[in-house]
């Protein structure tokens, strides 16, 4: 088989999911990878699961079954800890386990519209580092995806990787004289998955799928978050992450985005030494962007680093809408060019992780930043809602309320005059708006997600390379050219609405008669459901009202007989459980 730059590739290579984990369909795998037992994935899958299904219980008990007997101030006092708690034993499990449950911590430290800091701010420490694999494992795997012998597919390959991570490793290597006259490389990275990988990103996503199922049936849960859409989304992004072919599609179409763009540079890729499981580059490593010491040494101003690479990120989601969604210092080299006019250039590495910038996502993000721009609150909620931020049915006013006292405060500043504002008031501020923020029904669209980060990467790159980076200037330019489009359009939209209200005037008095018939013949109809529901809800409410008066009351009752009748006593404690019962579960499966 070959992919669509005619890259050779064999037909097996697909994710193959163990057999014994239950709902995980079954594929073909290539027989020399050297894979963990059935055994081994089956532990692993329970201890997922087992993991899950504690805290499932603990979230239960405090958040479900304290506040319908009046115990609600136990739960929200005891729950910053709880969720902190629960972060630190999940940071445990990632460790432990490692695989695809490390980016399932830094996924979860990301979603800071569904979890609460206590949560995210836990897991922002997990790092993507795990020891590396044994040189024979990855010699095997190579050499099977290559279908050539190490040394005849390298003229050399250190054994010593230069970075290893929980999905692959790197290594550095020097082609052979044969593929060096065909491409003009010589020196290279080659970047192989970990060996077993498929089945471990297999077995974790099976386990997360059953998770999210569970979530799904807890109302306090689905009301806010949509939990088997995140597995989804989630999953989607890890494999494509060891789709190195899909990796190497995306570089080349990064590079050719920057082609004419002195500022940015990619590797070359090697297509001749390239499978889904590894991956053959020019060696591009040079100054690490976050470096300043480096930078200095080189003649290389940090502060114009900074500048330089927001404006190449804006330029990704506004020119390009194609977007590096992960833009750490690892990922991002500053290399100087002494003979060229510009002295240096940055060079973007690892493009498993890139986000597309729709039409629909473009204008909302127009939007939005002229809202900001123009520090107005009312028209950052309404991109909120256009970008699918915001639920409709959103009350919005305080929001709106919230975000004016933010600009009017805040706006404008850079990290380093936030830096110099009193902690206090930062504190006042989140504790006076930070309930109306977590109490509306926010969730961010998949490709939100990774623009937010890949954002929230940039701010503090840039603020690290130049304390005084201010991201409102950065944007300004955009903003403006924004705004300059906008009003070319105003004429042309002006003119739309005209002709559609001019069309309502023209229909509005024959739509009035049709109504007047229809009342006159008796055939208008209303809608009742909504009440009708309503009504039900309340019926439910009351018989479990009664339910739980009916359970106190013979469980006290039983209490006091113990002593004169201890049989009378005993019935009654244990009768008062079916009451019980139905207080808890009645009716919790209904909306």
């Amino acid at each position: 088989m070959t992919d669509a730059a005619g890259t050779p590739h064999r037909a097996d290579d697909r994710i193959d999911p163990p057999r014994s984990i239950p709902g995980m369909p079954v594929t073909r795998r290539p027989a020399a990878d050297p894979l963990p037992t059935a055994s081994v994935h089956r532990a692993r899958y329970r201890r997922i699961l087992s993991f899950a299904a504690r805290e499932f219980i603990k979230i239960w008990w405090f958040e479900l079954v304290l506040p319908r007997f009046g115990l609600t101030s136990i739960s929200e006092r005891t729950r910053p800890a709880r969720m902190q708690r629960f972060a630190r034993r999940f940071h445990s499990l990632a460790v432990g386990l490692g695989g695809l449950m490390i980016k399932v911590g830094q996924f979860m430290s990301s979603r800071l519209d569904v979890l609460p800091p206590e949560i995210t701010a836990e897991l922002e420490g997990l790092q993507d580092e795990v020891p590396a694999v044994p040189f024979a494992a990855i010699r095997q795997l190579a050499e099977a995806e290559l279908g050539v012998p190490l040394e005849r597919a390298y003229s050399w390959f250190d054994e010593v990787p230069l970075a290893a991570a929980s999905l692959g490793q790197v290594h550095r290597a020097r082609l052979s004289a044969l593929d060096t006259a065909d491409t003009g490389l010589e020196d290279v990275v080659v970047k192989v998955q970990r060996p077993g990988i498929d089945e471990i990103v297999a077995v974790d996503l099976a386990a997360l799928r059953r998770v999210a199922g569970w979530l799904r049936r807890v109302r306090v849960v689905s009301d806010r978050v949509d939990a088997p859409a995140l597995v989804e989304e989630f999953a989607q992004t890890s494999l494509e992450e060891i789709d190195y072919l899909h990796e190497a599609a995306n570089a080349e179409r990064f590079g050719e985005n920057f082609a004419e763009d002195p500022r940015v540079d990619t590797p070359q890729l090697v297509w001749e030494r390239i499978t889904r499981r590894v991956l053959t580059l020019s060696d591009v490593t040079a100054i690490k962007i976050n470096d300043k010491t480096a930078l200095r040494a080189a003649g290389i101003d940090p502060s114009e680093v900074a500048d330089v690479f927001a404006e190449v990120m804006f330029d990704q989601v506004f020119t390009h809408g194609f977007v590096h969604a992960d833009p750490h210092p690892g990922n991002i080299f500053v290399t100087p060019l002494p003979d060229s006019p510009t002295r240096w250039r940055l060079t973007f590495v690892d493009f498993g992780m890139m986000t597309e910038v729709s039409s629909n996502l473009r204008d909302g993000l127009r939007t939005l930043l002229i809202a900001v721009a123009g520090r107005d609150s009312r028209g950052l909620v309404a991109a909120a809602r256009e970008l699918g931020v915001l639920l409709p049915s959103a009350d919005t006013a305080e929001l709106e309320r919230a975000l004016t006292a933010l600009f009017a405060r805040f706006g404008g500043m850079g990290f380093a005059e936030l830096s110099k504002v009193d902690p206090r008031e930062f504190r006042d501020f989140a504790d006076e708006f930070g309930d109306v923020v977590r109490s509306l029904p926010l969730q961010l669209p998949e490709n939100m997600l990774l623009l937010i980060r890949a954002v929230s990467l940039t701010s503090g790159m840039c603020s690290g390379l130049d304390p005084a980076f201010n991201v409102w200037d950065a944007a300004e330019p955009y903003a403006g050219r924004l705004l300059r489009d906008e009003s070319g359009n105003l004429l042309k939209s002006f003119a739309q609405q005209a002709t559609t209200i001019a069309a309502v005037t023209w229909r509005l008095p024959q739509r009035i008669d049709d109504v007047i018939t229809r009342i006159d013949e008796g055939t208008v109809t209303f809608d009742t459901s909504r009440l009708e529901r309503r009504l039900d809800s309340l019926v439910r409410i009351g018989r479990r009202a009664v339910a739980a008066v009916l359970f106190a009351g013979m469980l006290v009752g039983g209490a006091l007989l113990l002593a004169p009748n201890p049989v009378l006593g005993t019935v009654l404690i244990v009768a008062s459980a079916v009451p019980l019962l139905y207080a808890l579960f009645s009716g919790l499966g209904k909306r």
